[in-house]
């Protein structure tokens, strides 16, 4: 009489399970793919405009007012998008008009090498503050006045140009040269980043930033 061999040490059985586990596996992945690739592609203006809310909105937010704000139900903050609001004197940038500012704004940081001090959505470095949410760091209001502009979008575009002339960290920013036009493209660039929802990253932005200046 044969003995019987245990499924535990039975080698077809450990082919067929993994066989299924990579399987499995194969599958999980390609559909994660396309759900990661549906949740960082860029909304368009109509999207926006119907109240639709993505992860990366069009780069016509820059249209409008850009919050940050606790939610309850995820547990942290949450960029919220509002009415429109004038962005250097305009609320009307086409998703095209928009866009262009949006590359060129991409483009100056890159050939800036901002990354080299500074980080965006968790990548670069921490010499600088995080741009990732820097919109909204309520310190910008008391540059309108360093700056003698009427509105925030001025005054980061006219310390991004002269930033020795504003310092306000001991770790004081360089001269880049940047022009206006680039000034205007960064500036364009860091709201629409302040619009995408990063799963609260960096975490506790509103709060450490309120504490930080007396909010």
């Amino acid at each position: 009489m044969s003995k019987k061999v245990s499924v535990w040490a039975d080698n077809k059985f450990w082919q067929r399970s993994a066989a299924w586990v990579t399987g499995f596996a194969a599958m999980l992945l390609i559909w994660l793919t396309f759900d990661s690739m549906g949740q960082i592609s860029m909304g368009t203006a109509t999207e926006l405009n119907n109240g639709v809310t993505k992860r990366v909105p069009s780069p016509t937010v820059i249209n409008h007012k850009v919050t940050y704000e606790m939610s309850e139900k995820r547990g942290h903050e949450v960029p919220v998008i509002g009415g429109k609001e004038l962005f250097f004197g305009r609320d009307d940038y086409s998703e095209e008009e928009a866009g262009a500012l949006l590359r060129l704004g991409k483009l100056g940081i890159q050939a800036k090498n901002c990354m080299n001090c500074h980080t965006l959505l968790g990548n670069g470095a921490y010499y600088a503050p995080d741009l990732t949410k820097a919109w909204l760091d309520p310190m910008w209001e008391s540059y309108i006045a360093r700056t003698e502009k009427s509105t925030k979008e001025e005054a980061i575009a006219e310390f991004l140009q002269n930033p020795s002339m504003y310092p306000s960290h001991e770790r004081m920013m360089p001269n880049l040269g940047i022009t206006a036009e680039e000034a205007k493209g960064i500036v364009a660039f860091l709201k629409h980043m302040s619009s995408i929802d990063t799963n609260g990253f960096p975490r506790n932005f509103g709060r450490m930033q309120g504490a930080i200046h007396g909010k």
